[in-house]
């Protein structure tokens, strides 16, 4: 029995500001996709600092660090995912597992946006981030059930991976509507 759905942040709830940033000035050069890609894991694990990451990330692409910042952090909440949220509200817990540098919750979302959550676990506090199997069970564990009741949406298909050999169901994002389909076969919406 299904009794929570638990979202990823960027490229989900929102926009995501990295990969896109991350091609455009990285993808020519295996080298620097590669430094910018363990700098990422560092900052998501909390081994790095944001302020560091950001500053190393301008300095890799020849920007300044405000230029940098405006591309990264251009994370737009999708309102559809959220409508699509207030649904499942009334039956299911709603939790939020994330791979972040940081807690920027309260930056992205409305304060309605954010009291959605029934639980949250962001990799930069855990000290762990997906897919490895302890941020699956600590989201879960967060959210009162067991990971075989979540079903977990996120739009990169090694977290989805992760999140089914922890015992979730995974659903892989593409678009709101048709994520609405998906959770459909599987949940009651209201």
């Amino acid at each position: 029995m299904i009794r929570a759905v638990v979202f990823d942040c960027f490229g989900v709830l929102a926009s995501d500001g990295w990969l896109p940033y991350k091609a455009r000035y990285f993808g020519d050069s295996p080298e620097l996709m590669e430094r910018a890609t363990e700098l990422n894991r560092q900052v998501d694990a909390g081994i790095l600092g944001f302020d560091d990451f950001m500053r190393s990330m301008a300095d890799m692409a020849g920007l300044s660090e405000a230029d940098a910042r405006q591309q990264i952090e251009n994370n737009i909440p999708d309102e559809e995912v959220f409508a699509l949220i207030a649904r499942l509200k009334p039956r299911y817990k709603i939790g939020l597992l994330s791979n972040a540098g940081d807690n920027w919750l309260n930056d992205i979302f409305t304060p309605g946006q954010v009291a959605q959550f029934d639980a949250v676990a962001l990799s930069y506090d855990m000290g762990h981030s997906k897919p490895e199997f302890v941020a699956y069970q600590t989201i879960a564990r967060r959210l009162g059930v067991l990971p075989e009741e979540c079903i977990f949406i996120d739009d990169q298909p090694r977290y989805v991976a992760g999140a089914e050999e922890a015992g979730m169901r995974g659903v892989l994002y593409t678009n709101a509507e048709h994520l609405q389909a998906e959770l459909a076969k599987l949940v009651k919406l209201a």
